[in-house]
């Protein structure tokens, strides 16, 4: 017994330990519409009365809404259900040429009239590391234009971005800038007539660094999602490296394409 609590391991009751039957009855409330973005959800007294379970597995029980980006903490207040929308990253559509030849923003496609900022821009000419460089063709006294930035929507970091580009294309040009004008870089890496022609994206995910945590103000235990994106001129090319750490509790990836 623990706490009042009698405990047996999953094994011995061949079922889920308690805490994560608690948690799903709660996110089964909140499909459900019984607990709707910004509601504050069952406390920990409110779960230890209602189950008959000790503090630490109410407290476990939230925890796992919370790493799962479903519920996030307030301090002093309690566990609420998330307000955010997710983001249909559309991976395909938000790449294709129509969108930024015609200078608009890759994001459009993704998040529709939704207010999208991008907080912190840092652009500088340095040694890129050694195994974008490698992608990229760059000899070892090659410098690369380095573009490092960090996008919110409605208020919530969601993405870090850091582009490379061969700083010998892109001297001199709005690239360089921070404000890079309509149609972002690509649009004016076609001005160049270095417009990429094709993309490859390399998809995983792993915990967060602390930096990146904190910077995307990511609750505990959720994990990111990497991207990295490469971008090849018409003569093959690497134009671009794009490698972009996602808060993955906001994400939704959509890919659509013939068969």
């Amino acid at each position: 017994m623990i706490g009042g609590e009698v405990w047996m391991s999953s094994r011995e009751t061949g079922r889920q330990p308690k805490y994560q039957r608690i948690a799903a009855e709660l996110r089964a409330a909140v499909e459900a519409g019984r607990y709707g973005p910004g509601d504050r959800l069952p406390g920990e007294n409110d779960l230890m009365a209602e189950h008959g379970v000790a503090r630490m597995t109410a407290r476990q029980a939230l925890g796992v809404l919370q790493a799962e980006g479903i519920a996030e903490a307030r301090k002093g207040a309690g566990v609420f259900v998330r307000d955010f929308r997710p983001i249909r990253r559309r991976g395909i559509e938000r790449l294709a040429r129509t969108q930024w030849a015609e200078g608009r923003s890759i994001w459009s496609a993704d998040i529709g009239d939704r207010e999208l900022l991008v907080d912190s821009v840092e652009v500088t000419e340095e040694p890129a590391p050694a195994a974008v460089a490698a992608v990229m063709g760059l000899g070892e006294d090659a410098s690369a234009c380095v573009r490092r930035r960090r996008f919110v929507l409605d208020g919530k970091p969601v993405l870090l971005s850091t582009s490379y580009l061969p700083a010998d294309i892109v001297a001199g040009t709005p690239i360089t800038q921070p404000d890079t004008g309509p149609g972002g870089t690509y649009a004016r890496l076609a001005e160049l007539g270095r417009g990429p022609v094709r993309f490859r994206e390399e998809i995983r995910s792993r915990m967060p660094a602390q930096e990146e945590a904190e910077r995307l103000a990511l609750p505990t235990g959720v994990p990111v999602v990497l991207i990295a994106r490469t971008a090849y001129d018409a003569e093959g090319l690497v134009v671009e490296v794009n490698e972009m750490v996602l808060d993955s509790s906001v994400y939704v990836l959509e890919y659509d394409f013939e068969a």
